[in-house]
């Protein structure tokens, strides 16, 4: 069987980390990414595509042979510039992306979300993650992947300040994150990339979610 991954999301920080371990592993025959702007890597199973995110349907094509998708699509609403954007990127794309791959028989979907995910919750990235998981889940693919991290730890190419005092903080406590406290311990991007991976290849039917202190396990190398 020809193993072919799709990751949307390469250029952010889960999506690179993952980009490149589907890359190193063996068991993957192609991989290609939809990207805005192609990335600073070279491969010869990698195949990068530039979009129209708006225009996703006309890349339809793309999802076709697909074994997973992989989706790290995701901003901050002070990066978006509002709310109606925000949604739209973490929202609307996702959703688009899961519609065209449902169509071309996807067998596998893996995206991130985010710990505290919910549709009623007060907050609105939360509650926009809630949304984002009940459409995927209403989409139907025989294995959905819903990964739930708490901050994540990385290099980002864009900075935040709130990100950077918040992870400093969270290391130096990672010692006291024991008992109900451990769901909160921050992760590093490319453990959760890497539990992304891991899933995809184990092949399990069926709709999963995977809590902060469960990627923690599956994610080691």
């Amino acid at each position: 069987m020809t193993r072919i991954a799709l990751v949307l999301g390469a250029t952010g920080l889960v999506g690179r980390a993952l980009t490149e371990d589907l890359l190193s592993e063996g068991k993957w025959d192609e991989v290609r990414v939809l990207v805005r702007r192609p990335l600073a890597l070279t491969h010869p199973k990698l195949r990068q595509i530039q979009v129209d995110w708006d225009r996703l349907e006309q890349y339809s094509g793309q999802f076709s042979g697909v074994y997973a998708v992989f989706c790290c699509l995701g901003t901050t609403i002070k990066q978006a510039g509002s709310q109606k954007q925000f949604e739209r990127v973490d929202l609307e794309y996702p959703l688009a992306a899961a519609a065209l791959a449902r169509a071309q028989n996807v067998k596998q979907f893996l995206a991130v979300s985010s710990m505290g995910a919910s549709t009623k919750s007060r907050s609105f990235y939360s509650r926009t993650k809630g949304r984002i998981e009940e459409g995927l889940i209403a989409a139907g693919f025989h294995g959905l992947h819903l990964f739930r991290p708490s901050l994540l730890l990385g290099d980002r190419e864009e900075f935040r300040l709130g990100e950077r005092v918040a992870a400093v903080l969270m290391k130096g406590l990672d010692f006291a994150m024991v008992g109900q406290a451990a769901k909160y311990r921050a992760i590093p991007a490319a453990r959760v990339a890497r539990a992304m991976m891991n899933i995809a290849l184990a092949d399990t039917g069926g709709v999963h979610i995977y809590t902060n202190e469960v990627i923690h396990v599956i994610g080691k190398h």
